[in-house]
């Protein structure tokens, strides 16, 4: 790639932003050393790669990539025997570390989501017994763990023994009041490794030992007392062969690494790649940039692109092509209007897209992949060379030409400008017109009118401008593609207060053809910003439309899932409570079951209570209407001392009835007639004597009939608790009717269900007076004797 070009359109500075984002020195300088590439099947890939990163990155947040050094001159050293010291373990296995935990952050699960840079991490070797050896043995770049090995923590306590044995010994040696006063201080020191005390010079003979040392002043010796001498040569002892320990476990494990040294070299060129990777899906978040769309075609369609090294919200988007229609774009407008900017937007985008960057724009940009870019852009002239500015773009305009190819971007900056516009302007043409014919790709800026006529009068060949507001006089960023640029001089200069007078004096010196084609480009201008304020109504209000019916599609999409899923609710709703219903309907059949024996009794009780209690009811009601009937109707002299048995006739109902109970408190005698009991006042009774009118009344007949074929006793065994009940009340009613008492009650002995039941009935009935089992000779415990009133 043309290294001027590089240069012109600022493509260090991208490098330089990628650089920082890198994070080993590996990294950093694959950073430095990128270049565009010209192979389209290679930029695809790396561009994947970014798509790759900057999908993890958003996904799954930081990536574990800290720790990596270039290890490899380590390597070396382990591979020829030697060993490495403490720091460079420590290197080398962070390197290791970070591996690891790059391998297992970038597991697959399953099918592979990010092939390429999964892939890179698979391949990583894994050395944990390594690792797990300097991180026992290393403790920083100058220290040797104890645990290290047995040996070295043996070595290690002797020497601390050895240690305390010679200061206690210098101790009571500079304490003892003999000594103290031949010492310049009363202290312990270390000279050449060994332990020493200051002795005066005057009294150097007063402290046999050997001289290690003097003061600067020569007043003071360091001497080592003879009493230490051999406790510091076995101190000595001891240092040597820690040395020695040490020097054998940086030995052991720089062979293990040496027996990897494959592996880790392998290792060490994922680690770089992926950092590097990961550096450009930073850099792309960063930038808010997208994956284009690449062809080799040289058609390019930016879609509001974004210089990246202008701040984001300050730069206008630019939305530029090239390519489909033509070939070549001629773009004129105002100084400072953004066309400068737009040139270099275009090729600071192809270079970084060429070197598997992502560009700054909105999705679907699409962008070619070129053998070269070439742009002259700005203003190099040299005092040196002796060269004006039109000479300096001349000669790279002609270097370019030598070099284009139609494969080629070309990139023009103010073409022909620096001498006489009517010359500038031709050789203008003529250096796009052999662009064209050699069908290379070129975007040159101009203030020519001739080159806008040139524009339109040829193929492959398209007019743009930067938009100008003449209202406010400013530039409005905004690229305009098939629209010549105009001028505005005159616009300009009335804004600016020029008169109306000079101005169209200034008319008269242009001709009528340049004021006719600027007419045109005025009304041309006119049109299009009518047009594209319909324009941008009509997209708005078919954005608004899609956004109404996309509503309305989610509205009803939204209703239908909540329509199926309170179905689903209430089925599942439903289904659990039919299930607890179920258990507890289960629990209570069980419970029933286990409490049957015990329950039976109750329930039966007083379900027979509460029918007594309706039956009674009923009874009364009927008593008292039947009462109403005849209470005016009473028998002149009411009959006295009438006792139960005793035939009567209830005068009201005309009807023959037996007395059950003889008058009480009220006067009233408790009276059966048919199945029916009442109370009747004794005035409207009237008692039969005749024998053969008592045997024509029905009541009569069913005394007799009672009475005739009662029977004594009851047996109920083998039924259950509420028939036998039925049966003993009834059986008890017949007895009552027919006056026979004692009666007996046979239920048997069993479980005691049955006779417990019974009992209790037959405590509450009125017919009965008393009531005991029987004794020997009855029956025994298996029944009931029953006393009637």
């Amino acid at each position: 790639m043309n290294e001027r070009s590089l240069r012109v359109l600022e493509y260090n500075k991208i490098l330089e932003r990628l650089w920082n984002k890198c994070t080993s020195p590996l990294g950093k300088n694959m950073a430095e050393e990128l270049k565009p590439l010209d192979e389209l099947s290679e930029i695809i890939k790396m561009q994947q790669e970014t798509s790759e990163a900057q999908s993890i990155l958003i996904q799954r947040g930081n990536v574990p990539i800290a720790g990596i050094h270039d290890v490899l001159h380590y390597l070396k050293r382990t591979e020829i025997g030697s060993y490495l010291d403490p720091g460079q373990l420590l290197q080398l296995n962070s390197t290791l570390t970070a591996a690891r935990r790059l391998k297992s952050y970038l597991k697959a699960d399953g099918e592979a989501k990010f092939p390429i840079i999964q892939g890179l991490a698979e391949s990583l070797h894994t050395f944990r017994e390594i690792e797990d050896k300097i991180t026992m043995s290393i403790i920083s770049d100058t220290e040797i763990s104890d645990n290290a090995s047995s040996e070295l923590k043996h070595i290690r306590r002797s020497i601390n023994t050895k240690n305390e044995a010679i200061r206690n010994k210098l101790n009571s040696i500079i304490s003892s009041t003999g000594t103290q006063k031949y010492l310049q201080d009363a202290i312990i020191t270390i000279r050449q490794d060994r332990y020493v005390v200051p002795v005066k010079q005057e009294h150097r003979g007063n402290v046999p030992g050997l001289i290690h040392d003097q003061s600067s002043s020569g007043a003071t010796l360091f001497i080592e007392p003879m009493a230490v001498v051999e406790l510091n040569n076995q101190l000595k002892e001891l240092i040597l062969k820690e040395k020695a320990e040490i020097e054998r476990i940086l030995r052991e494990i720089s062979a293990m690494i040496a027996d990897v040294a494959m592996e880790i070299r392998s290792n060490q060129e994922i680690l770089k790649q992926l950092d590097f990777i990961f550096a450009k899906g930073k850099l792309s978040i960063e930038m808010k940039a997208v994956e284009p769309e690449l062809n080799d075609q040289g058609k390019f369609h930016i879609k509001k692109g974004r210089h990246p090294l202008l701040k984001a919200d300050e730069v206008v988007p630019t939305t530029i092509w090239l390519g489909e229609d033509f070939r070549i774009l001629m773009v004129t407008g105002p100084n400072t209007g953004g066309k400068t900017v737009t040139l270099k937007t275009v090729g600071l985008f192809s270079l970084m897209a060429q070197s598997g960057l992502h560009v700054p724009a909105d999705f679907g940009t699409k962008l070619a992949v070129f053998d070269q870019i070439f742009a002259d852009i700005g203003d190099e002239q040299s005092i040196e060379q002796s060269l004006s500015t039109f000479s300096s773009h001349m000669t790279n305009i002609v270097r370019i030409l030598e070099e284009v190819t139609p494969n080629s971007l070309v990139l023009f900056d103010e073409l022909g400008a620096g001498t006489d516009p009517t010359e500038g302007a031709a050789l203008a043409m003529a250096i796009i017109n052999h662009l064209r014919e050699l069908k290379a790709s070129v975007i040159a800026t101009t203030h020519y009118s001739e080159l806008k006529q040139f524009a339109l009068s040829n193929e492959d060949i398209e007019n743009a401008s930067v938009e100008f507001d003449v209202k406010t006089l400013r530039p409005t960023y905004r690229l305009l593609i098939g629209v010549p640029g105009k001028s505005n001089a005159f616009e300009i200069s009335r804004k600016l207060g020029l008169s109306d007078k000079i101005i169209d004096a200034s008319k008269e010196f242009i001709s009528n053809d340049d004021i006719e084609f600027e007419d045109i480009l005025q009304n041309i201008e006119s049109n299009r910003r009518a047009t594209e304020a319909d324009r941008e109504e009509a997209q708005r209000l078919r954005m608004e439309q899609q956004r109404l019916t996309q509503q309305y599609s989610d509205k009803k999409q939204q209703l239908e899932q909540q329509q199926d899923k309170m179905i689903k609710d209430a089925k599942k709703e439903a289904y659990k409570i039919v299930k607890v219903a179920k258990a507890e309907a289960d629990e209570i059949i069980k419970n029933l079951r286990e409490l049957k024996l015990e329950m039976e009794e109750k329930e039966i009780q007083k379900k027979l209570e509460e029918a007594k209690k309706q039956l009674t009811g009923k009874m009364d009601a009927l008593g008292e209407t039947v009462e109403d009937l005849f209470t005016n109707k009473t028998s002149k002299k009411p009959p006295k001392n009438l006792k139960p048995g005793e035939t009567v006739k209830v005068i009201s109902l005309n009807q023959t009835g037996h007395v059950v109970e003889p008058a009480n408190d009220k006067g009233e005698v408790l009276v059966q007639v048919g199945i029916m009991k009442i109370n009747i006042p004794a005035g409207n009774l009237e008692r039969i004597k005749s024998k053969e009118e008592t045997k024509k009344t029905g009541v009569g007949k069913i005394v007799k009939n009672k009475a005739e074929s009662v029977r004594r006793e009851c047996d109920v065994r083998g039924q259950n608790l509420e028939e036998a009940m039925l049966e003993v009340d009834k059986f008890i009613d017949d007895c009552a009717i027919a006056g026979a008492s004692p009666v007996t009650i046979i239920h048997g002995v069993g479980t005691g269900i049955l006779s417990a039941g019974i009992k209790q009935m037959l405590k509450k009935n009125k017919h009965v007076r008393t009531l005991r089992p029987g004794v020997y000779g009855e029956g025994g415990a298996g029944v009931t004797i029953v006393e009637l009133k």
